[in-house]
């Protein structure tokens, strides 16, 4: 499972519930179309913990305003609680930086059908999320046509359908990385790194910390990418003087 995603399922149930901030330098401006009554947080992770940084209850006007106070470029989420029981849907993450943000989706598809105006580090979120579901799209397609020749009992088809997501997800990281090299001045290059491909080559991981601007190393994301992969490093040379003793 994503570093990132993990993190949030294991947190979402210890959500800090102190007093949100109506003040800060991030105005998000948003509309749900289609909402009629509910309540919109927006959240980010802080300390480990979800945390509600500022919500607003809907009630007739779909439209909404939400702040937030950052020092850097962080990501954030965007839920609705719609009172429907349940507890890791509705929720949309982006980039937020000093400025203006705005944000336009509609209830029937909250997390899919939306688009978000806001920084450069949203902008390339934006462009990397839409590559990352065309992977995703393939990638069902090939499980679909696993269980189906599962079924069938299809030894050719389950090796040439094995053969194909080793591909798929050798192409996945490979755009992953490159991307992220690609975007080495902007935090998001750090962030997806640890989201979609943390399990990499220890060297791709490096190739990335390595090109990394200063100013994106000293970020949150760029030091979290950083003391992962001296982690990473300090307990794979553990295993191996195992190994050997």
């Amino acid at each position: 499972m994503k570093y990132f995603s993990t993190l949030l399922l294991l947190t979402v149930l210890l959500i800090n519930c102190s007093s949100p901030t109506k003040e800060g330098n991030v105005t998000v401006i948003g509309n749900i179309k289609g909402l009629k009554k509910g309540v919109v947080y927006l959240q980010k992770i802080q300390d480990t913990l979800l945390v509600n940084v500022d919500s607003v209850s809907i009630d007739g006007n779909s439209e909404f305003v939400l702040k937030s106070e950052v020092e850097e470029p962080e990501i954030h989420y965007l839920y609705l609680d719609k009172n429907d029981g349940k507890q890791y849907n509705d929720r949309i993450d982006f980039f937020v930086e000093p400025g203006e943000i705005t944000i336009t989706t509609n209830l029937l598809d909250f997390e899919n059908d939306v688009k978000i105006k806001g920084g450069k580090n949203q902008e390339k979120y934006t462009e990397y999320k839409k590559m990352l579901k065309r992977f995703n799209d393939r990638n069902l397609r090939i499980i679909k046509e696993d269980f189906e020749a599962s079924k069938q009992k299809d030894d050719e088809k389950l090796i040439e359908n094995d053969k194909a997501y080793k591909n798929l997800m050798r192409q996945k990281y490979l755009y992953t990385i490159n991307f992220a090299v690609t975007n080495r001045k902007l935090e998001v290059a750090p962030y997806i790194t640890l989201n979609e491909v943390f399990d990499a080559n220890i060297k791709f991981l490096d190739t990335v910390a390595r090109s990394l601007s200063p100013k994106v190393k000293k970020s949150l994301y760029g030091k979290q990418l950083i003391k992962y992969i001296d982690d990473r490093k300090a307990k794979e040379a553990e295993a191996k003087t195992s190994t050997e003793e």
